[in-house]
């Protein structure tokens, strides 16, 4: 198989999600690789980042030295508060998810089935450790659900899958998957290839995922 193609940095794929998100968007980014996002939301744009701990109106990370740990994400992670960003109880923010006010969540993922089921939370391995989060109220309860992740595992197995195989966090909710390799929409005819990186083409993608790959 040719091999020459580079993948997308993390950041890189940060960036193109975040291109992708509207201007005046409420969005809710989980814990991992989506949280990189909040750092390449385009100037000029507002997206509205919420934190399921409580947080409505956050920036992007705070530059090194100027931490305040008392301000966190939902990954414990420093976080910086822009102006009119608000602070309350996780209660209210989770029924903010749940009650379908966040236009989007950006959200990890083990694995994402051709018909958009997704699995987040557990390998359901023995010995795993389970953290379901937010994650099952922002899959069903925001409007639309993106997964940004790496294609293939560390074995090289493709986790878009015919259906997964991994205890389920939301039934056909994924609209959008953004990897390293390609971006994908989910649609009732199929998976759809919205761009792949240079040098990578159809059939290659295809041998990669393991499941036939419509043309954007």
């Amino acid at each position: 198989m040719n091999m020459a193609y580079t993948k997308r940095s993390k950041d890189a794929l940060a960036r193109l999600v975040a291109q992708d998100i509207p201007d005046g968007a409420y969005v809710n980014l989980g814990i991992g690789q989506p949280t990189l996002v909040a750092n390449h939301i385009p100037d000029g744009r507002e997206v509205i980042l919420q934190s399921e701990n409580g947080i409505l109106g956050m920036g992007p990370a705070p530059a090194a030295g100027s931490e305040d740990y008392d301000l966190i994400n939902a990954g414990k992670q420093p976080v910086t508060l822009l102006p009119g960003g608000a602070y309350f109880h996780h209660a209210d923010s989770f029924a903010m998810m749940r009650g379908g006010h966040l236009d989007i969540c950006v959200l990890g993922a083990f694995q994402v089935s051709a018909s958009g089921d997704l699995a987040n939370w557990s390998t359901g391995e023995p010995g795993a450790i389970p953290a379901v989060g937010g994650a099952m109220d922002l899959a069903i309860g925001a409007k639309q659900t993106w997964v940004m992740m790496d294609l293939l595992t560390k074995q090289g197995v493709s986790k878009i899958v015919p259906q997964c195989t991994y205890p389920l966090t939301g039934l056909a909710c994924v609209k959008r998957i953004y990897t390293d390799l390609a971006t994908f929409a989910i649609t009732p005819e199929g998976v759809r290839v919205v761009a792949a990186v240079d040098g990578l083409s159809h059939a290659e993608l295809e041998q990669l995922v393991g499941l036939p790959l419509l043309k954007d």
